[in-house]
């Protein structure tokens, strides 16, 4: 993902360690989300003719596969996408000083990060990943992520040794200006997951005009 020109650096992401504080922190996460604040910032940088975008009617949400039993707690350790040749680590962010979704430092370019104000990957909830589209060195972990399609699948492996195997039941590029966030992070009271990436259209002034959402449902467990 990348950010917008002109905007404070991306802080590194916080301590991984501990378990985090729910339910009264994630209260209020939970109202920075309808209310739209929870967006992923855009980038000065940008590389070559731009990252693919989502194909028309990939937006529509749904799939026939039925989603599999919630798993426990767990901290997710990576993330790997196979039709992108994606094998990420994960590092925990939060929000920045501005209310934004947060991201692993710009100079990481296979770093991916998990929201750790909401629930971990496959558990009951919707968890979030997030990463740079490019920086100023070139593509980075998610450059490919909107020409992923529908039926293909996210693998998360965490630190319990099982891996969260989550269909992609729908793509589109989220416009910045009145953002869905009730979509994208409402709790549809499956284990779901969100990807997250910088997308649309491009200005140097400011950067990405929106980001690529990717809607997963857990499907199976390895």
């Amino acid at each position: 993902m990348a950010r917008k020109s002109g905007t404070p650096g991306i802080s590194g992401a916080p301590r991984a360690s501990g378990p985090p504080q729910r339910r009264g922190s994630w209260l209020l996460v939970a109202l920075a989300l309808l209310a739209g604040i929870l967006l992923v910032r855009n980038a000065a940088s940008h590389a070559g003719e731009g990252p693919p975008q989502p194909e028309p009617g990939a937006a529509r949400l749904g799939t026939t596969t039925p989603p599999a039993d919630p798993l426990a707690r767990s901290v997710p350790r990576r993330v790997r996408i196979p039709e992108l040749r994606v094998d990420a680590p994960l590092t925990r962010v939060g929000l920045d000083a501005e209310g934004w979704l947060d991201a692993p430092p710009p100079t990481e370019r296979n770093l991916a990060g998990w929201f750790g104000g909401a629930v971990t990957p496959g558990e009951r909830g919707t968890a979030v990943i997030d990463g740079h589209v490019d920086n100023a060195a070139g593509r980075a972990v998610f450059y490919g992520l909107g020409a992923l399609k529908k039926g293909q699948h996210i693998e998360v492996d965490r630190a319990d040794g099982r891996t969260a195997v989550f269909e992609i039941h729908g793509i589109e590029v989220a416009p910045k200006q009145n953002f869905p966030a009730r979509r994208v992070y409402g709790d549809t009271g499956l284990p779901e997951l969100r990807v997250i990436t910088c997308g649309g259209t491009f200005s140097k002034r400011s950067g990405y005009a929106g980001n690529v959402v990717l809607y997963g449902l857990l499907t199976d467990v390895r």
